[in-house]
């Protein structure tokens, strides 16, 4: 529970003191600055790198040298709890931006944070929204920001790989970008399972080389979801190594 409570008032802190950073981050990016985006994400890095030193984690990176710099990717993993998207942002530097569910923009000063780095909340249960979502990724993977997604559609209960949906994956079909797929573990031992305890384990992330859709054949791209899960499984099934 200490771990927890310290990791609040790490948060908290954070977002009041760097108010007014956000402010003009947030003004220079309705003026188009692009270094807006990336001066926040390398903040925000800096911040979930301290959070996670905070769980007392251990974490293990890697495939880091398949993340080309640059150029913009969809980042395709699979969603355990609420620490994979401080494992993504703590590791990734490339300018991203991520899929996040509408709930999250409820929460102050944190969905301000959201914006500025062009994440898009998304209500799951509506169709319009999943059409803006696509066009909202098209545009800024046209624009150099690469996309992150769960194609799962929501977190494993149960810590097993779910199928991969293949509506996610319409951004990268569209766009033409690359796939990075995503192997994660451990960030549902470490929060969910004991909620709201914070328990120290051996986390693990994981990036597969880049998939190129040009190089697929006409039946992967069909089931390209399919495709990006069985190389994200691949992954995970080597995890055990990291975790025992």
């Amino acid at each position: 529970m200490l771990r927890f409570i310290l990791i609040i008032l790490v948060v908290v802190l954070y977002l009041v003191i760097t108010l007014p950073v956000l402010g003009i981050l947030a003004l220079l990016k309705k003026c188009g600055v692009k270094g807006a985006h990336t001066v926040a994400q390398a903040m925000v890095r800096a911040e979930f790198n301290l959070v996670l030193f905070c769980t007392g984690s251990k974490i293990h990176r890697i495939g880091l040298e398949n993340i080309p710099k640059d150029g913009a990717y969809m980042f395709a993993f699979n969603h355990l709890g609420a620490f994979d998207a401080l494992m993504l942002y703590s590791t990734i530097k490339n300018r991203t931006a991520f899929i996040a569910k509408r709930q999250i923009k409820k929460v102050p000063i944190l969905n301000w944070w959201m914006l500025v780095l062009s994440n898009f909340f998304l209500d799951r249960e509506d169709m319009r929204e999943g059409v803006k979502m696509i066009l909202h990724s098209v545009e800024c993977l046209k624009n150099g920001i690469s996309v992150a997604i769960a194609p799962e559609g929501t977190r494993s209960r149960t810590g097993e790989l779910a199928p991969f949906k293949e509506g996610s994956f319409k951004m990268a079909t569209k766009s033409g970008c690359p796939i990075i797929p995503v192997a994660i573990t451990g960030t549902n031992v470490l929060f969910e399972n004991q909620f709201p305890r914070i328990k120290k384990t051996n986390l693990v992330i994981e990036f597969g080389k880049p998939i190129y859709l040009n190089e697929l054949s006409a039946e992967e791209l069909k089931t390209i979801g399919a495709y990006t899960q069985n190389k994200v499984a691949e992954m995970l099934a080597g995890h055990n190594k990291y975790t025992k």
